[in-house]
């Protein structure tokens, strides 16, 4: 696979770009995530918040509010002032129902970037407020998707099969990504894999151009986990991909700043659970517009 471009960034133009992500308190991950990464790539963000959290679902106590019932309004108000927008990039739904208000955006904005992070789950577990209904609407986000990036839980779900686990031999690879290029997105970011060898490994793959073509993405595997990371990689991905670079150099990039952002949250006290500490970091993304 030649490493494809999405979007041909003009160097004076700030790309804009819909954030559908929950926004957490308490936690940094989602749109506290999304805002400053896209920002610091040269974006201007518009959030669309799909649920209210006091804080992330890793932690025993948190409050949840489902927007479902003002997001066509809040949408109606965009067309209303001709909001314009360059990419959508969609991530944690609160609603089976706001499928529809994602699919809404791809209708009003037919030219925007299609960028889906299909969050559902980790660890062969799908997340406290996800349900089975919710999980099966979050599958038709993958049809036209120009960039699908789950990890191998929500790969799994989209897929409707078994979740492998983190080690998968390159065969198991292809059929997965042959599998997510097969629901209808035009290219895919497989998460995730680990084969014990002190690397986490990512595979980029293309409709174009099939699995046996794809580029193989390989990162140093730090010894802690950090909750955010996800959103971290998606977020940094996006922001590469709409400052003009290819999607597998975007992927590795983000890939790379999560684990720099990720050796410098191990110095922040209650790392384990404050979220990845990314803002040290933010020049990296900086530092793609006009280089």
């Amino acid at each position: 696979m030649t490493d494809v471009t999405l979007y041909d960034r003009d160097p004076h133009y700030i790309p804009r770009v819909a954030a559908v992500h929950d926004m957490c308190g308490y936690g940094k991950c989602s749109l506290t995530a999304a805002i400053p990464i896209l920002s610091a790539a040269g974006c201007d963000v518009c959030p669309v918040p799909t649920a209210l959290f006091s804080a992330h679902t890793k932690y025993k106590v948190f409050t949840f509010h489902d927007t479902t019932d003002i997001l066509n309004d809040y949408l109606d108000a965009w067309q209303a002032e001709d909001v314009e927008l360059d990419g959508i990039y969609s991530g944690f739904l609160g609603s089976p129902e706001q499928v529809a208000i994602i699919e809404r955006l791809y209708r009003e904005y037919p030219s925007a970037l299609r960028l889906v992070d299909p969050v559902m789950g980790d660890g062969g577990s799908m997340y406290p407020t996800y349900t089975p209904e919710l999980c099966e609407a979050m599958g038709a986000l993958a049809l036209g998707a120009d960039v699908l990036m789950p990890n191998l839980t929500e790969a799994a779900i989209l897929t409707k099969t078994d979740y492998p686990g983190h080690d998968l031999d390159d065969a198991a690879v292809n059929r997965m990504l042959e599998a997510l290029l097969n629901l209808g997105a035009k290219n895919v970011v497989l998460k995730g894999i680990d084969r014990g060898d002190g690397r986490i490994i990512n595979y980029v793959a293309s409709a174009s151009t099939g699995v046996e073509q794809k580029i193989k993405l390989a990162h140093e595997k730090l010894p802690y986990m950090i909750h955010g990371t996800g959103d971290a990689f998606a977020s940094a991905l996006c922001g590469a991909v709409l400052a003009g670079r290819g999607l597998a150099e975007s992927a590795h990039i983000a890939g790379e700043f999560v684990r720099h952002a990720m050796a410098n949250t191990r110095n922040q006290p209650h790392f384990e659970d404050r979220g990845l500490s990314f803002e040290l970091n933010l020049g990296e993304l900086t530092e793609l517009i006009g280089s």
